[in-house]
């Protein structure tokens, strides 16, 4: 197993890491994937936590969590850009998962309307009614949101704030969405943007308390530099636990520290 030389200096620290959304099941792990989960393991990330994407993943997702039922937590929910014309039949099994297995979170949902803007309309039925299922079964909801802040907003803010507890998911907007999603009773998760040249969330991100973010790597999507345009992995969370500490001028071994617990009292009905 091949450790990244610019990773080793965490190897031997005591931090835990939490990579809070990393799609580990999907075929771009396929060759490598127990690899690639114990290299992530080795970085000190110890917990790993599995957004779904649509019923075509359920069985990847669950074969995932028995070889590491520890470390393996597992979410049910429709993916926004697999909200298609069987939507009902994709929500009817998201909804048959809830209630049949034991998932900490409905995710990831949300709107995205970067690749096409035709589905909007039940995207946002769809968003709304599994935000009601996780309300209604006291769980978090994971929110994907590209190109669509104002419509995810609109529909997040038809819900009572106290009710709502989650992650928003690889938050990309600017200070006052920030605020707007802290409002809203949710953290925003942090990941390889962050170290982008032109990320831009680096230049505010300070002014943002460190107890609303928690750190994810999206994996296989969005590596961080120096991995940028390559498969991503949970290994590389070091990445961006890096450079957020040097965004907030606090040692890595703090801000690990907090972001954990902040995912951990999210995601409270998980023993970690």
């Amino acid at each position: 197993m091949t450790i990244d030389a610019a990773l080793r200096k965490y190897y031997f620290c005591s931090m835990k890491l939490i990579d809070s959304h990393t799609h580990l099941y999907v075929e771009q792990f396929d060759e490598d994937r127990e690899v690639v989960i114990e290299r992530a393991i080795a970085a000190g990330v110890e917990q790993f936590f599995i957004p779904a994407i649509d019923s075509n993943y359920y069985q990847r997702m669950l074969a995932l969590q028995q070889l590491w039922p520890e470390r393996i937590h597992l979410m049910a929910g429709l993916h926004p850009t697999h909200v298609k014309e069987d939507y009902k039949k994709e929500l009817s099994i998201v909804e048959t998962e809830l209630d049949t297995k034991r998932y900490c979170a409905v995710g990831e949902i949300g709107i995205d309307l970067y690749w096409d803007q035709k589905f909007l309309k039940i995207q946002q039925v769809a968003f709304a009614l599994q935000i009601q299922w996780a309300i209604d079964r006291d769980l978090p909801i994971v929110i994907h949101c590209r190109e669509a802040f104002d419509e995810v907003f609109e529909i997040l803010e038809t819900f009572d704030s106290n009710q709502l507890k989650g992650i928003f998911h690889c938050f990309t907007g600017n200070l006052q969405q920030a605020q707007r999603v802290i409002d809203n009773n949710l953290l925003l998760g942090i990941g390889g943007v962050v170290t982008f040249k032109n990320g831009k969330i680096d230049q505010f991100l300070s002014e943002i308390p460190l107890e609303c973010l928690a750190l994810e790597t999206d994996a296989p999507y969005l590596a961080p530099s120096p991995h940028r345009g390559k498969r991503n992995e949970s290994s590389y969370l070091g990445f961006v636990l890096e450079r957020v500490s040097e965004i907030y001028k606090i040692n890595p071994t703090e801000v690990a520290h907090i972001t954990s617990a902040n995912v951990q009292r999210v995601f409270t009905s998980i023993s970690l």
